[in-house]
């Protein structure tokens, strides 16, 4: 299967959520914190090619993804991706160390999912800020984000690793004393 999705940084999540609703998609799964770790080789081989093997928790449910290099694409985040749901993530995080896989790299966030027609639609607080991630064929992306205020200018290519480790990097604002 091949994945087309963008993210969008948002400042208020219950505005978004709220526009959301008012433009016609339904709440697929409300607010669930997520548990994500990426695996990779000890040489960090997946990293290197800009893949990813994600195990993810939500809730009572777990999801097993495999997702490819990402395509040369303008505006939009285009890569292969392969998942299955996962029934004892405990064993899996057993077999993918047993495979040489190690945790390389890992995240919570809290997720809410929305769908409109064909188009997936999650609300994501991170760490790192709100972002809204539409997730479906180019043209709906594009038509949905305008009916939201947005344009391809916002549109982040970025997944939430690159967003993270950015943040990471960046040198602290220092506070100025007080009286300034």
């Amino acid at each position: 299967m091949v994945e087309i999705e963008v993210k969008i940084r948002v400042q208020d999540p219950k505005t978004v959520r709220d526009k959301l609703l008012a433009l016609g998609a339904a709440v697929t799964t409300d607010r669930v914190l997520e548990e994500n770790i990426l695996y990779d080789f000890p040489a960090g081989t997946l990293k290197s090619g800009r893949r990813a093997l994600r195990l993810r928790r939500a809730g009572k449910r777990a999801s097993l993804t495999f997702k490819g290099s990402p395509r040369k694409s303008r505006s939009f985040k285009v890569r292969e991706e392969f998942e299955t749901g996962v029934s004892d993530s405990g064993q899996v995080r057993k077999i993918l160390r047993a495979l040489g896989l190690q945790p390389a790299f890992s995240y919570r966030k809290h997720r809410t999912m929305f769908r409109k027609g064909r188009l997936a639609i999650c609300l994501d607080e991170t760490p790192v800020g709100a972002f809204l991630e539409l997730e479906g064929e180019r043209h709906e992306i594009t038509r949905f984000a305008r009916a939201l205020g947005f344009g391809r200018p916002d549109f982040i290519q970025a997944d939430y690793i690159e967003l993270m480790e950015r943040e990471k990097g960046k040198p602290k604002e220092e506070e100025s004393p007080e009286g300034d």
